[in-house]
């Protein structure tokens, strides 16, 4: 099944990566979940796997592979127990894009290959405490001085913040609007770069989560990405991956409570028989499979047009929203079906309800891609 999708080299990639996972994280991650964090040596193992570096250029460091090979180790690293480990994990995904697109030799050989090794952890920093989804509208200020830029303002929601050793920020050096938008590279321990707080979570506990605060943060002009004012551009080229793996994200956690739930209702007994025996209960798993598979087929078609240059954005929006509502749908019936334990800890399904309701968010939320989509339909 899927094979005009998936080879031999992608299924050599998930049999890789189940033992990876099996190895270094399953056997802990409840309580990095209890901890609210993991160890930063994980990263380093995911480095040395080549698991961190997949689809990006082998001379910074990465490895091999076309996009499915990105879509399946998100399938499968979506099942290790905790969304918000794994994308913590997978962080550096979206903060080393606009370096490669964008940036020059010099910056992609210093601040690549250490990220990718996973020597190195670096974030990407948009979001704004005054503004979400509405990227060209941010505040933070940057100012030229020289060879500087003096950077003032806040990023918050970012995921790895706390711990990160650079930031691919996204800085107002122009104009209102998305063409006074640059990009810049700023560094861990740069004076005036503050993580002001770590944020407390309803979900992706395992998964640090910062404010970040710029108080005249001195910048070399070096570490701008791109031309100045054309950072929108970058953040737009990564926005369409970014929203691809949400909607990856969605369906794989989908999947995994649908198999939670199939097997609960296969061994709960209730009025003497298993409750998979009710005719209410088979059809809602009936309803929820039908959901997981076209959130799926749907995804993966659009992958595809990423995957061979086409212009996909529209595409992406609809799959993002139309993933992530499915996940929402299947992950709410999968703690019905488990009753009163749906509601336990000790169940992963739990876990998945509360981890689960940020995918309509991230990237973009619910609302905006439908405002995307709108404007792509000439409305």
């Amino acid at each position: 099944m899927y094979e005009e999708y998936f080879s031999e080299s992608h299924q050599m990639l998930r049999e890789s990566l189940r033992k990876f996972i099996a190895r270094e994280i399953t056997p802990f991650v409840d309580t990095w979940e209890e901890e609210g964090t993991f160890p930063r040596e994980l990263y380093k193992k995911a480095g040395d796997a080549g698991f961190l570096g997949i689809g990006s250029p082998e001379e910074y460091g990465g490895t091999p592979g076309d996009i499915f090979h990105t879509v399946a180790y998100t399938e499968e690293v979506m099942r290790c127990g905790s969304v918000g480990l794994s994308s913590s994990l997978g962080c550096s995904a979206i903060a080393v894009p606009p370096i490669l697109a964008l940036g020059t030799e010099e910056q992609k050989m210093k601040y690549v290959p250490p990220v990718l090794a996973g020597d190195q952890l670096a974030v990407l920093g948009i979001t704004e405490p005054s503004g979400g989804s509405d990227v060209a509208s941010l505040l933070t200020k940057a100012v030229r001085k020289g060879d500087k830029y003096i950077v003032n303002g806040s990023k918050t929601f970012i995921t790895s913040g706390t711990r990160a050793d650079y930031v691919t920020t996204a800085v107002r050096t122009g104009g209102p609007g998305h063409a006074g938008i640059s990009l810049l590279i700023i560094e861990k321990g740069t004076p005036g770069f503050t993580v002001s707080k770590k944020i407390d979570k309803m979900g992706w506990l395992a998964s640090d989560t910062a404010e970040l605060s710029f108080d005249d943060c001195e910048v070399p002009v070096k570490n701008l990405i791109g031309e100045e004012n054309r950072g929108f551009y970058g953040i737009m080229l990564n926005f369409q991956k970014e929203r691809l793996y949400l909607a990856v994200q969605g369906y794989a956690v989908a999947e995994y409570a649908l198999e939670l739930a199939v097997k609960y209702a296969k061994e709960r007994v209730a009025f003497g028989k298993p409750i998979v025996a009710f005719q209410v209960t088979r059809h809602k798993l009936a309803e929820m499979a039908t959901l997981v598979e076209a959130a799926k087929q749907f995804t993966y078609r659009v992958a595809a047009m990423i995957g061979t240059g086409q212009n996909a954005y529209k595409d992406v929006c609809m799959a993002k929203n139309f993933a992530t509502k499915a996940c929402d749908r299947v992950v709410y019936d999968a703690v019905q079906i488990h009753g009163g334990y749906g509601y336990c800890k000790e169940y992963m399904v739990e876990r998945l309800y509360r981890d689960s309701r940020l995918f309509s968010i991230g990237g973009g939320t619910y609302e905006i891609m439908n405002e995307v989509i709108s404007k792509q339909l000439g409305l």
